[in-house]
């Protein structure tokens, strides 16, 4: 399964990659708007949505991207790696 997360804490980036890696996901992260995002997200099977700590426009071009797809888009206002731990145990059980 593949992940990707819009937000959340640049010192993060490692314990949220060590958190998808435990439930057998590949995961990009993306915490600030890099040049060509939106090229970089592709089609993963999970968008996450760290609302709290993520630009408008970030949002914006990270649903852009996956709007054609059958990308499942998870908002969570926390960002957390309770509140990751907690998506991933649903969306992986029903997998």
């Amino acid at each position: 399964m593949s992940v990707v997360i819009i937000g959340g804490h640049d010192r993060m980036v490692c314990q949220y990659k060590k958190i998808c890696k435990s439930f057998q996901c590949k995961a990009k992260v993306f915490t600030q708007m890099a040049a060509g995002m939106d090229k970089q997200i592709g089609t993963p099977d999970l968008l996450v949505l760290f609302t709290n700590t993520v630009s408008h426009k970030m949002v914006k071009r990270a649903l852009e991207e996956v709007k054609e797809s059958q990308t499942e888009v998870v908002r969570c206002h926390t960002s957390s790696k309770a509140a990751l731990t907690e998506i991933l145990e649903k969306r992986c059980a029903a997998i």
